[in-house]
């Protein structure tokens, strides 16, 4: 499934606010400066459309693109930005998991981490409570191109180590590059899988 089209529709501070047409969605989330407006654009082959800054926590609402005018794809709030309020980090996490354990129309949390660095902590807690509360998960190594493919092939056998001992399979995990397009084709395809399904 090629993306050939990708459009902004709306920011939301609230679960009740988001799209009511029942549309798939396919979710992406990580830790504040992952790169995950990047891996948006790149996916979209659309520069510009989830906005790309140098500041961690730039995006603070649920951002809806609609793909191929038939599923939607989500860009969530990144979490884990020190620099950001008690009050505001709490009012972040509490519009997150609204959505994640609320929104039927959810098919696929995406969960990005670096690449470059070692599975954090808030990183394997977060995925351990969305497989807890059974969301369909995978997780995209971002960030790829830093590393020599050697490094990254350490490095993924370390995060799937660490995942196998909470879980009985590791969950899928893509590694991907904003800047060389790796990843893009499998990320596709493995959307592809969870819209035909559930169409």
């Amino acid at each position: 499934m090629a993306i050939r089209k990708a459009e902004f529709v709306c920011s939301s501070e609230r679960l009740d606010q988001c799209p009511r047409d029942g549309r798939a969605e396919i979710a992406f989330i990580g830790r504040s400066n992952v790169g995950k407006s990047s891996l948006i654009n790149m996916l979209t082959r659309v520069n510009g459309l989830a906005k790309v800054s140098g500041m961690p926590g730039k995006t603070r609402l649920i951002n809806h693109f609609l793909v191929n005018d038939t599923w939607y794809l989500v860009d969530l709030p990144g979490y884990g930005y020190a620099q950001a309020s008690h009050k505001l980090r709490a009012g972040f996490e509490q519009m997150i998991r609204s959505y994640i354990l609320g929104r039927d129309s959810l098919y696929c949390l995406f969960v990005l981490v670096d690449a470059r660095h070692e599975a954090l902590k808030q990183d394997l807690e977060f995925i351990q409570w969305v497989g807890e509360n059974s969301v369909p998960l995978a997780i995209v190594f971002t960030k790829c191109d830093k590393l020599t493919a050697r490094s990254l092939a350490t490095q993924r056998t370390l995060y799937e180590q660490q995942l196998l001992e909470f879980w009985e399979d590791s969950p899928p995990l893509f590694m991907t590059s904003s800047t060389s397009g790796l990843g893009r084709e499998e990320l596709e395809a493995y959307i592809e899988s969870f819209i035909t399904i559930n169409q």
